[in-house]
């Protein structure tokens, strides 16, 4: 898509609108502090414009919401859960499917079966309940993304990608044996939204089958991730959204999936694979924590809405929008002198946090100290990407410090307006020019684990 040439408008014609409330900046400060400034405490009827995440808040289309009408709420064995598992194989390539309540449903599941005592997981950088999963199973994770995903100036088009070499090194230094899968998300979420290339992936999958050890794929943003190697890898250009997308689900052995994004619905994933021996104990597994193999965890109608978004998510229109949308908001935050992570993602723009706001030292956590700003200023309810997501160290018990300290304005898929992000964008550049007056920021409470949802904070004095 070429922005830069002619104008262009969404592919979708609104049919329905939610009203909006509008506070005044005292009653925001008032907020912002009753939340210990942390965005996700903010009650939603108190935010204007909400960046917090894609999760799950995205606009569903008519045709998902006629088909909620058709729900099979049957216990076992749900019409709609076929229809769902046919969309899987059909779009996705994976021949079996186990639905669950979220993403997080199914990376648990998946540590369980796969993952022993010492173990290491390597991925291309981690996510946070991911790599929680991978932890509580009894694992280390490993990052091996490439370096220029660490750099928020580098414009690096593949950031995503798996650097060998660390892989390698990881094998020779504690053994393919203690390695049971490589995770590898589709559009990096903590790398800003970067996405990995399909002769990357192809090299992982030849390093995997040397070494005899499986692939696993974080589909969230695979949609996302098609359309940039669309848009910038050589071979690919003429080939759809949908082609690509089942290249990718291809390449490797087993998905954890959080429909919430990609797929378009408000609830609802799945844990897909091609090992019959692996799809009988998900659904062993499934019964424990989720519910019946033929549910796990989510409604009929919301499978049904889930197979429809299916279908919608690949079509090349409405991921070019999607995609679209974002790179708007983040050339105008670059034309506004904004520091921003570069490329421009798939499903965010990524504020530098440190650049933004340097005389704030990391263990004073500048980002979470820019999305309470944000929100003070004018509503938008962003999150934070960095130290505080992080979290601690279980054996020193001391903060990581990434090298990204990211804000992370994330778009919900076909619910905002281009006037929408013209308002952000004019919020980050008023308070950009008062980034001095933003203070550090100190735990008041931290919870033990993903902290990040519901710490609490207050400003460091002096």
């Amino acid at each position: 898509m070429t922005l830069q040439n002619r104008s262009w408008a969404e592919p979708y014609k609104i049919k329905m609108v939610e009203p909006l409330k509008m506070t005044t900046e005292s009653e925001r400060q008032a907020a912002i502090v009753e939340a210990g400034y942390n965005t996700f405490l903010l009650p939603s009827e108190d935010v204007y414009i909400d960046l917090l995440t894609d999760s799950g808040c995205g606009a569903m289309s008519d045709r998902q919401w006629a088909g909620m009408m058709a729900g099979d709420e049957a216990y076992a064995g749900s019409a709609n859960f076929y229809k769902m598992r046919d969309a899987v194989e059909e779009y996705y390539s994976y021949k079996y499917t186990v639905p669950t309540h979220q993403g997080r449903g199914a990376e648990n599941i998946l540590s369980q079966i796969l993952i022993a005592d010492g173990n290491y997981v390597p991925g291309n950088m981690y996510f946070t309940t991911t790599r929680l999963h991978q932890e509580l199973a009894g694992a280390t994770f490993v990052d091996v993304i490439v370096d220029e995903a660490h750099d928020p100036a580098s414009d690096y088009p593949f950031k995503g990608n798996v650097d060998i070499a660390k892989l390698e090194a990881l094998a020779k230094e504690v053994g393919a044996d203690k390695i049971p899968y490589v995770c590898i998300a589709t559009c990096v979420n903590m790398a800003g939204g970067q996405p990995i290339s399909m002769a990357n992936l192809k090299e992982v999958r030849a390093w995997c089958d040397a070494n005899n050890v499986l692939l696993v794929h974080d589909m969230t943003r695979v949609a996302e991730n098609a359309f940039f190697i669309q848009q910038r890898e050589d071979g690919y250009r003429d080939k759809s959204i949908r082609e690509i997308v089942y290249e990718l689900c291809d390449l490797t052995d087993a998905a954890t999936m959080s429909s919430k994004k990609d797929a378009l619905v408000n609830i609802g994933g799945f844990l897909a694979m091609n090992d019959d021996s692996i799809y009988e104990k998900a659904c062993n597994l499934v019964v424990v924590y989720e519910g019946l193999h033929t549910y796990g965890g989510m409604a009929g109608r919301d499978m049904e809405a889930l197979a429809i978004g299916i279908t919608e998510s690949v079509q090349d229109d409405h991921i070019s929008a999607r995609v679209g949308q974002v790179e708007y908001l983040g050339n105008k935050l670059k034309m506004m002198g904004v520091p921003i992570v570069n490329p421009i993602g798939g499903h965010a723009v990524f504020l530098d946090a440190r650049a933004i706001l340097p005389h704030i030292p990391q263990d004073q956590f500048p980002a979470q100290a820019l999305a309470a700003a944000l929100y003070v200023d004018a509503g938008v309810r962003v999150m934070e990407r960095g130290a505080v997501s992080a979290g601690r160290s279980k054996e020193t018990g001391e903060n990581f410090m990434p090298k990204l300290e990211l804000v992370r304005l994330t778009l919900p898929r076909r619910v905002y307006t281009q006037a929408h992000m013209d308002v952000v964008a004019e919020s980050v550049e008023r308070v950009m020019k008062q980034a001095s007056e933003i203070k550090g920021l100190k735990f008041t409470y931290e919870p033990e684990y993903l902290r990040f949802f519901r710490g609490k904070f207050e400003p460091v004095e002096g």
